[in-house]
């Protein structure tokens, strides 16, 4: 039997809400453990997860009694929980629902059968899900339904103070690099004092003016002594310039959360994910701003679009010269490729949604959001393809230097 997938009003914005929070799934166990546990403890049910839902994923930033990391969005209970603001979603027997009984989750371990799931909301938008579930069929009471809003209310509090975290972290830097601009602006004033001072100095030897020559003597060594300081402010900031901060990610660092995450999708599928990346620049730190989110969705798109024994490639490059840094991603697959209106539709954020080669359902909004996220960086989207002969997507992203 078909089951049509659900798909929110409010999709596009949806998504683009939860890329907002710039998140790296992969970094939040220890975060939601608490209340994970919690919720479960609440419910009196084995199992509690708390799922974050983008175009193509299921990602449990924090779970109890159930280690998951992932899983493919058609395939989740939680995809219901977030068509609604208003009310929770509750499965009784997952078995006897035609949307979930030949889900593995029920069919095999760990055998499920009750769902109830809270949806997380981000101002107005469900992200996510809060659910608890349980091997055997049971009901909640109102009283604990209850507490698990709170608990829910209280994960999205700790998403936003996450997020208010790295905007401060980013405002720290551009902080930082105010002060090394003023520290430049600095240098050339300082530069021409002293000058000055050398050639009044020299001047006054000839004239044997000592106590002007002691007085210009004491501003030298005084403007020599701030420009020093510069110069040491200066090298310092050069020294540590290419260390990662908060709001940074260096491209080792960046291929292995890419692979943490979506070589489980590409494994499900029997397809070969390969990231690659220049190693002379493997060290170089880049802001991670929404990195995640397009690198995420281009490689969860070329994975759908390729079929089983096929492969998907990620390369990242990162070019440095004295007025810019440029990030590179090339995302390409040996997939079914696309013609040049289609490619012209995405180009244009006009696509429609279209199931993978597997049948994987789509949402229509990977590619749009893509779009919309390089172009608020002021990057640059380019796609090559033919149909048969597979797709590359190409970003490229510019950081300005000082």
């Amino acid at each position: 039997m078909s089951i049509n997938q659900p798909f929110p009003s409010n999709e596009f914005e949806r998504v683009l809400n939860l890329s907002d929070f710039n998140l790296d799934y992969t970094n939040f166990q220890d975060n939601f453990k608490d209340l994970a546990k919690l919720a479960a403890s609440v419910a009196g049910t084995p199992i509690s997860l708390v799922n974050l839902i983008d175009s193509f994923t299921q990602w449990t930033i924090s779970s109890h009694g159930f280690a998951i990391e992932q899983m493919p969005r058609e395939d989740s209970v939680c995809q219901y929980t977030i068509l609604s603001n208003e009310q929770p979603f509750e499965v009784e027997d997952l078995s006897k629902d035609d949307r979930f009984k030949d889900k593995v989750y029920v069919k095999d371990e760990p055998s499920l059968r009750y769902y109830y799931g809270i949806p997380l909301q981000s101002d107005g938008l469900n992200i996510g899900a809060l659910c608890v579930l349980d091997r055997n069929v049971r009901t909640l009471s109102p009283e604990k339904e209850e507490l698990l809003r709170i608990i829910a209310d209280e994960i999205v509090n700790r998403l936003k103070a996450y997020k208010a975290i790295e905007s401060l972290r980013n405002k720290v830097k551009e902080v930082e690099a105010t002060q090394n601009k003023v520290v430049h602006d600095i240098r050339g004033p300082l530069g021409g004092i002293i000058g000055l001072t050398e050639i009044i100095s020299e001047q006054g030897k000839e004239n044997k003016l000592d106590e002007v020559l002691e007085f210009i003597n004491l501003i030298h060594k005084s403007g020599k002594s701030i420009l020093d300081l510069a110069d040491e402010i200066l090298s310092s900031e050069k020294r540590n310039s290419n260390i990662v901060k908060g709001n940074e990610l260096e491209l080792k660092g960046f291929k292995d959360n890419l692979e943490k995450l979506y070589i489980p999708q590409a494994k499900s599928k029997d397809i070969l994910l390969e990231v690659k990346i220049d190693p002379k620049s493997e060290g170089i730190p880049f802001p991670k701003n929404k990195l995640l989110q397009i690198s995420g969705n281009l490689i969860s798109n070329a994975i759908k679009f390729t079929p089983p024994d096929g492969k998907v490639k990620v390369e990242l490059a990162l070019e440095v010269n004295d007025k810019e840094k440029i990030l590179k991603i090339i995302v390409s697959d040996t997939g079914e490729g696309m013609s040049t209106e289609k490619i012209d539709t995405i180009l244009k954020g006009t696509a429609s949604t279209e199931n993978g080669t597997e049948g994987e359902k789509g949402y229509g909004f990977g590619m749009q959001l893509v779009k919309h996220l390089v172009e608020s960086l002021n990057g640059k989207l380019s796609i090559r393809s033919s149909q048969g002969e597979g797709t590359t997507f190409e970003v490229l992203l510019k950081q300005t230097l000082l």
